[in-house]
């Protein structure tokens, strides 16, 4: 199967679910601002129109894309790598945890707080409002060492987001000493911290391609 990704981006919860899964993919490295497949120079647009990452073309050839589409894709594909739920109310619950990191954390708190075009006052505002949102999380991982009673795709995405607030300097995670312990302790994970590592040298390497082209 093939990963389109971009590095330290939400695409990277897909790449912990496949190494905590011993999957093999194919990571296909997408450029932001041109939508441009950097192993090939193809563009991304071509495998999807809205060019977002993460998109997933799976061995049959099949195209997914959403992040919680695509995390559930990969635990129901290797169940033996305990990535999922079981059907019932803890499968709900996984989709519960899926959309709250999806649309309350990413979208609806760090998108705008990391986006260098935003207006200060509207950052302010999303702060304001949207904060108590980890007031919620902090409260719910008091005592757990999971979203689930088990490691969980949530659980990778769910670092991921917040892995983002090295680059959020208004969000300190010192306010919140249970997520702070949770985000620590998953960041010693073999998945998480070869995956962090990685992408964090082509991160730096993005870097230096943008002051190269300036």
């Amino acid at each position: 199967m093939d990963l389109y990704f971009s590095p330290l981006a939400c695409s990277m919860a897909t790449r912990v679910a496949l190494y905590e899964a011993g999957a093999d993919a194919n990571y296909l490295e997408v450029d932001p601002p041109t939508k441009t497949v950097l192993n090939d120079g193809s563009d991304f647009r071509a495998v999807n129109p809205i060019g977002l990452v993460p998109t997933l073309r799976t061995d049959e050839g099949v195209v997914l894309t959403e992040n919680a589409a695509i995390l559930q894709y990969v635990a129901d594909r290797f169940p033996r790598s305990g990535l999922g739920a079981t059907a019932g109310i803890e499968r709900t619950r996984l989709h519960q945890w899926l959309c709250f990191i999806g649309t309350e954390l990413h979208k609806g708190l760090f998108i705008p707080v990391l986006d260098r075009k935003a207006p200060q006052s509207a950052k302010a505002y999303v702060l304001e409002k949207n904060l108590s949102r980890l007031d919620y999380l902090d409260n719910y991982l008091k005592g757990r060492d999971y979203l689930l009673d088990h490691f969980s795709v949530a659980d990778a995405y769910l670092v991921t987001v917040i892995n983002w607030t090295m680059a959020t300097p208004p969000i300190e995670l010192a306010k919140w000493p249970n997520v702070k312990a949770y985000y620590e302790r998953l960041r010693q994970r073999p998945s998480i911290a070869k995956a962090i590592a990685e992408e964090f040298e082509l991160y730096k390497a993005e870097l230096a391609r943008k002051k190269a082209a300036a």
